[in-house]
């Protein structure tokens, strides 16, 4: 297995600009972008300026050149103040991943550099109705056309529905299973509908809808890599992106045991501090040890997507690394409202939002259980 890493000093210190930006800038509007359950504007504008659209694209297009461990440095900080802000910082990334990996020179060109400024940003259209764990069963067809494609089609559990201008939409292209399928960056002015928008348990500032192409044309020049590689640009891609995931729950983790520990210090019982209580200190002490683990986990993946996967253990670790800090970011944000008594059943305080934020990244960008199988199938392979 490849090496731990240890953060640079240069890492240490964006953490520490990371940690002031966002208890500045990101925090304060978290509740209430939990209880609008509406995008928020403002704090997209504060992730523009503060450069984090471009942090971690080739500097070639306007990006900073910043690693993937970087990268996770910045969504776990968002995270601890705003998993709806953490997860708008990193859904253009998933996106435009196929096409920093598959695309064509003149997409890249065209396209990126308009989300490193922040003028646009992309979705991942991927999942159906009846094909989410098993997207290989999807139905939505790409039909050869001229210089082009015809798109039809309904695509679910979208990510910025409606708020993103740019979708990368994997579509049918022939009858084979896994060889059939190829990959679009789709402008959604050329016709994406949002057919719905779901009510969600969490990160509700962040919209997940249903997005439906009735016949969309796409140019043959916004083909993602080739005819029949799109089955395998998307396992690529959530391969490399499945560990920012685990960085988003450890930072809904981390800000959970936060703001428990703050209350604990301050809450007085029976004459003394809640924090005097040892059957809380140890479960204090576990949650504080698990979220340790998880990160190492996490910033491991990522330092093996950073390396090129040399060794082909990024499916594993990856798998490891989202499942382990998600499984941890349920149990410590659960113990974070159990710390905090009645309290942390009432929206007053940010536990019970972190609960219910920590729930989905047991879920996107592949279950735990189908995690669970990935690391199965390496052990007993």
């Amino acid at each position: 297995m490849s090496q731990s890493i240890t953060l640079t000093e240069e890492q240490h210190e964006f953490r520490d600009v990371m940690r002031k930006f966002c208890d500045a800038k990101v925090a304060p509007l978290a509740a209430a972008t939990d209880r609008a359950g509406e995008y928020s504007w403002e704090a997209f504008e504060a992730l523009k300026s503060m450069e984090l659209t471009a942090l971690s694209y080739p500097v070639e297009y306007g990006g900073s050149g910043a690693t993937l461990v970087d990268q996770a440095i910045a969504a776990e900080e968002l995270a601890r103040a705003c998993a709806s802000a953490s997860l708008m910082f990193l859904i253009s990334k998933l996106g435009m991943l196929p096409v920093l990996n598959f695309g064509s020179p003149e997409l890249k060109d065209k396209y990126v550099p308009r989300i490193c400024s922040g003028a646009s940003q992309c979705s991942y259209a991927l999942s159906e109705a009846d094909a989410g764990s098993d997207v290989a069963s999807m139905t939505t067809k790409a039909e050869a056309d001229g210089d082009g494609w015809i798109l039809t089609g309904s695509k679910v559990w979208i990510t910025n529905a409606g708020i993103s201008d740019l979708y990368t939409v994997f579509a049918r292209t022939s009858g084979d299973r896994y060889h059939g399928i190829t990959a679009f960056l789709v402008e959604a002015d050329w016709g994406v509908q949002v057919d719905k928008l779901e009510h969600k348990l969490g990160i509700k500032g962040s919209p997940t809808g249903v997005i439906r192409l009735d016949g969309v044309r796409v140019p043959d020049v916004n083909r993602i890599g080739d005819v029949g590689q799109g089955f395998a640009a998307a396992m690529h891609t959530l391969e490399r992106s499945r560990p920012t995931i685990g960085a988003q729950a450890v930072g809904i983790a981390q800000g959970a045991l936060d703001f428990a520990l703050a209350y604990m210090k301050e809450r007085r019982t029976f004459g003394r501090p809640l924090a005097d209580n040892q059957g809380l200190q140890w479960m204090a002490a576990d949650c504080a040890m698990r979220i340790e683990a998880a990160r190492g986990l996490v910033y491991k993946a990522c330092a093996i997507v950073d390396e090129g996967d040399p060794r082909g253990e990024l499916a594993m670790a990856g798998a490891m690394a989202k499942c382990f800090a998600s499984d941890v970011a349920m149990q410590v944000t659960t113990d974070a409202v159990q710390f905090l008594g009645g309290y942390g059943y009432t929206n007053e305080f940010p536990a019970e939002r972190m609960m219910r934020d920590a729930k989905i990244t047991q879920i996107y960008e592949g279950t735990n259980q189908i995690q669970r199988m990935v690391i199965a199938k390496k052990l007993f392979g």
